[in-house]
């Protein structure tokens, strides 16, 4: 064989090769809250099993919209589906890790975990009821605290997202006129400020914007080192946004009573307890077209939960306990083609 001829046809095998190892990965699409995680467990997965994932983080709306259309192996969100609606659209949930939503902002000076708010100031801000950093309730609260006199520049998400819908149903609980005017969801029909989209266009934003507050998952405002805000929590208490809040807030759910493992973890009780905790969801077809892909998307998970939780935590993300990841197991044999189960393992 010539030498052009014998390096075209090396070339065409190599193309070949991966082509089909990237056939080999499943894919997904969803969620920006997760994606810290779920980007470290992929990386550990392929070096381990050589298998990949390729996740699309474009938020929870548009993770649910692909998996109902079957354009993805497992769509994710945040903001989990109501059991009729999965019921509708023939779909399993289960949930991966829990986190926590934090208010992060850039103020001149200001050092993480400083400012401290409530709540009800939070809403009030988004509502653009209080619109200045140096207004009296924020300064009554942060006593010895500088505080410039400047606009305060509110930053949202402008996609479909179960962080807003997270953020959103922590307000309504906490403010009655929010609840009123706003409601929770995944889009809002902001009053006031400037719009990003994903947890990475807040982050960037914030950073942009001077005197600016935005609302993320708490891996980028680790990961940017931006200054967060403690929230006052239903004990009265301000705890640094971490593990440890994040585990005392999911304490006392009770995920065995919830179809779809659908459950609310803000505003909970408990003295250490971070008020907007949130459990993140995948969502997969109970009846799938391709039942292997299933399996390679539930294998991928299985995994995940045995070996990732190191990696979690290393992001402030919190692990699931052992009981619940057992529920998720049993909930995986309702996943069946031809009338078998698609997951083997437990």
């Amino acid at each position: 064989m010539k030498p052009f001829a014998y390096a075209l046809a090396v070339g065409l095998a190599a193309a070949q090769l991966a082509t089909a190892a990237l056939a080999a990965d499943i894919t997904g699409a969803g969620a920006t809250f997760p994606f810290p995680v779920y980007s470290k467990w992929a990386e550990a997965y392929r070096k381990e099993s050589g298998n990949g994932l390729n996740y699309q983080s474009i938020g929870s709306g548009g993770g649910i919209k692909q998996i109902q259309a079957k354009t993805v192996d497992f769509g994710a969100t945040d903001a989990p589906l109501k059991p009729a609606q999965l019921e509708k659209d023939g779909l399993v949930q289960f949930p991966t890790v829990m986190g926590g939503v934090v208010t992060v902002v850039n103020i001149a000076g200001l050092e993480p975990g400083k400012l401290k708010l409530t709540g009800e100031i939070v809403a009030d801000i988004y509502a653009g009821k209080i619109q200045k950093w140096s207004d009296p309730k924020i300064v009554k609260l942060n006593e010895g605290l500088k505080l410039p006199e400047a606009n305060i520049t509110p930053i949202y998400r402008s996609d479909a997202s179960g962080t807003t819908n997270i953020f959103t149903t922590y307000l309504s609980g906490v403010s009655e006129s929010w609840k009123k005017e706003f409601g929770a969801a995944t889009t809002i029909s902001w009053p006031v400020g400037q719009g990003g989209k994903g947890n990475e266009g807040v982050t960037a934003t914030v950073k942009q914007v001077p005197n600016a507050i935005g609302y993320v998952e708490s891996a980028y405002a680790k990961q940017n080192k931006l200054a967060y805000a403690l929230i006052q929590n239903k004990a009265g208490n301000f705890p640094q946004p971490d593990d440890k809040a994040f585990q005392a807030a999911a304490a006392s759910a009770d995920w065995k009573a919830t179809p779809g493992f659908g459950i609310a973890l803000t505003n909970q009780a408990g003295a250490d307890a971070w008020p907007i905790t949130a459990a993140t969801f995948i969502l997969v077809h109970k009846d799938p077209a391709d039942a292997a892909k299933t399996a390679d998307v539930l294998k991928f998970f299985d995994w995940a939960y045995k070996n990732g939780d190191k990696l979690a935590t290393e992001l402030d993300y919190v692990p699931l306990p052992d009981n619940v990841v057992g529920l998720i197991h049993e909930e995986w044999q309702s996943i069946k083609k031809d009338g078998k189960p698609v997951f083997a393992g437990k």
